[in-house]
C-alpha cells in the first residue's frame, strides 16, 4: 500500500502539471499525463477488482510490459530475476537448463543448454511451453515461467512442450545445479576442436587453459575448429577476449547508440593464441550475439573461415541498470547496436557463412521453409538493422547430407576438417563427399524430406530468466 500511495501522490502532482499546460501538450507533458492515468487505473483496480490484488505484482507486470513493448530483449527484472542473471553470468545456477523468450503470448524455447536436464530429455529450440505442473502457461511472462522452472536441485517439474507437426511432449525434469563449462576442447588427429557453449566470466581464462593443455598433448596442432553452434551468447567482455585471442590487431566490434558520442570501438591487442594456424568457426541459426561478434570479426579480418548456416541475427546491446542497487531489480534495456569491423550490422541479418553447410536434412528443411522461426527477424518487435540490409530469405542450403550419408557423422564438423586440410583456402577445398546434396547458391527453395531430428546438438538460439541474452555487458 505504501508504494501505491507514493504513486498516487505523484500522479496527483503530475495531473496538476498536465492541467496547467493543457493548451500546449508537449511529448513530455503527455508522458506525465499517462503516468497520472496509470496511477488512476491502479487505484481503480485495487478498489474495484473482484478479488484483492497484489499491487506490487501489478506494478512489476506493468514495468515488464513497458519494457517488452520496446523490443524482444528489453526487460524489467524483479529482484529475484536480477539475482538469477548474476548467477548465470558467473557460470552456475540451479534449474532445468533452458533459454526462453516470449512471442505472441507464448513462451518459446530459444535453446536447451548443453548437457542440461531439458537437453537430455529431448527438448529442442522452437518448442513452446504449454503447461507447467499441469497449469496452463499461456499468457505467462518470461519471468513467471522462469520462476516456475527454477528451484532447488533435486526437485522436479513436469513440463509439456508443443512442437510443430508432432504430438505434445510431456516430460518430468529434475532440477540440478547447472555448472557451465563454457570451453571444452579435444584433439581430432592434428586438429584441435574448441567447443564454446556460452560466454561468461570464465570463458577467456578457460580458453587459454584449454588451448595450453591441447598444445601439451599435441605440439604439432595444424588447425583449430571454434564450434559456436547453438551458442546463444553471453558477456561482451568474453566475446572480445575470445576474438582477441586469435587476432594480432584491428577492430573487433563497435557499438553505436543513439548519438555519435555513444559510439564505442573495441580493438585487439598483439598476440595470436593459435600462432597463425588456420581456423574454422562453426555457426548455425542458434549462434547469437556474442557468438556473432566473434564470427563476424574473424571473418572480416579473414582470420577464419566460417562454416555452417547464417547465424541468428541478435546484434543489439543490452545494458543492465540496477534499480536502487538491485533492491528493486534491474532494467535490461537496449542501448546500442553491434557492427562488425567492416561496418556490417548484425541486427536481424546475422553472419553469413563462407561455406554454407547444413548438419542434417532436418536442419536444411528448417532453413528452406517459409515460416522460418529461428532468427531475430522473426520477432515482430525486433529492432531494425539500421543500414537497410536484410536477412537472406528461405532457401536451400548449398550443402546438406542426403539420405545415404552416414547419419552418425557431424557433416558440418567434417567439412570444417576439410577446410583445415585445405589450409583455410576454399578454392582448394575437396569436393563434397558422396551422399551429400549440393545446391548451387541462388537456387529457389525446395522442400527437403521430413525426417526425425538427429541426436546431435540441438539449435541453441540465443537461461531460464530472460529472452535471448539480457546480459550484464551484452
Amino acid at each position: 500500500m505504501r508504494k501505491f500511495l507514493m504513486i498516487g501522490a505523484a500522479a496527483a502532482t503530475l495531473l496538476g502539471l498536465g492541467a496547467a499546460t493543457a493548451g500546449s501538450q508537449t511529448p513530455r507533458n503527455e508522458a506525465f499525463r499517462m503516468v497520472a492515468l496509470f496511477g488512476d487505473v491502479l487505484g481503480i483496480v485495487e478498489q474495484a477488482y473482484v478479488v484483492p490484488v497484489d499491487g506490487k505484482k501489478l506494478i512489476e507486470a506493468a514495468l515488464q510490459g513497458m519494457m517488452t513493448a520496446l523490443d524482444p530483449h528489453s526487460n524489467y527484472l524483479p529482484p529475484a530475476g536480477y539475482g538469477e542473471l548474476r548467477e548465470r553470468s558467473e557460470g552456475q545456477y540451479s534449474g532445468v537448463g533452458l533459454t526462453i523468450s516470449s512471442e505472441g503470448g507464448m513462451v518459446k524455447i530459444i535453446s536447451p543448454m548443453d548437457g542440461g536436464p531439458a537437453a537430455r530429455a529431448g527438448v529442442q529450440a522452437g518448442d513452446v511451453i504449454s503447461s507447467i505442473d499441469g497449469q496452463n502457461a499461456g499468457g505467462l511472462t518470461v519471468s513467471q515461467v522462469s520462476e516456475k522452472l527454477r528451484g532447488a536441485a533435486g526437485t522436479s517439474v513436469k513440463v509439456t512442450f508443443l512442437r510443430d507437426g508432432e504430438e505434445p511432449l510431456e516430460v518430468t525434469l529434475t532440477r540440478e545445479v547447472i555448472k557451465i563449462d563454457s570451453v571444452v576442447g579435444r584433439l581430432e588427429g592434428d586438429f584441435a576442436v574448441l567447443r564454446i557453449s556460452t560466454f561468461n566470466e570464465n570463458t577467456g581464462r578457460e580458453l587459454n587453459e584449454t588451448v595450453a593443455r591441447l598444445k601439451r598433448e599435441n605440439p604439432a596442432i595444424k588447425g583449430y575448429v571454434l564450434d559456436l553452434r547453438n551458442n546463444g551468447g553471453g558477456l561482451l567482455d568474453a566475446a572480445i577476449a575470445v576474438t582477441d585471442a586469435f587476432l594480432e590487431r584491428g577492430e573487433i566490434v563497435s557499438q553505436r547508440g543513439r548519438t555519435p558520442e555513444q559510439i564505442v570501438r573495441y580493438a585487439a591487442k598483439p598476440g595470436d593464441l593459435s600462432g597463425g594456424l588456420p581456423i574454422v568457426v562453426l555457426i548455425n541459426y542458434g549462434s547469437a550475439s556474442a557468438s556473432e561478434i566473434v564470427a563476424g570479426a574473424l571473418k572480416d579480418h579473414q582470420r577464419a573461415t566460417i562454416v555452417g548456416l547464417t547465424s541468428f541475427g541478435k546484434g543489439s546491446v543490452q545494458s543492465v541498470i540496477p534499480l536502487r542497487g538491485g533492491a528493486d531489480g534491474a532494467l535490461s534495456i537496449t542501448t546500442a547496436r553491434y557492427y562488425t569491423p567492416s561496418g556490417s550490422s548484425i541486427q536481424k541479418v546475422g553472419i553469413e557463412p563462407d561455406l554454407e553447410v547444413a548438419r542434417s536434412q532436418a536442419e536444411a528443411r528448417i532453413v528452406s521453409r517459409s515460416n522460418f522461426i529461428y532468427s531475430e527477424a522473426a520477432f515482430a518487435t525486433a529492432l531494425d538493422a539500421s543500414i537497410g540490409t536484410e536477412r537472406k530469405g528461405p532457401h536451400t542450403p548449398v550443402e546438406a547430407p542426403g539420405e545415404t550419408y552416414d547419419k552418425d557423422k557431424d557433416y558440418q564438423l567434417e567439412r570444417a576438417y576439410d577446410v583445415l586440410r585445405a589450409g583455410g583456402v576454399l578454392t582448394q577445398l575437396a569436393a563434397a563427399p558422396e551422399g551429400v546434396v549440393v545446391t548451387p547458391p541462388g537456387t529457389a527453395p525446395i522442400e527437403v524430406a521430413e525426417v526425425q531430428p538427429d541426436s546431435g546438438p540441438r539449435p541453441r538460439l540465443p537461461s531460464d530468466q530472460a529472452p535471448l541474452i539480457p546480459d550484464p555487458e551484452d
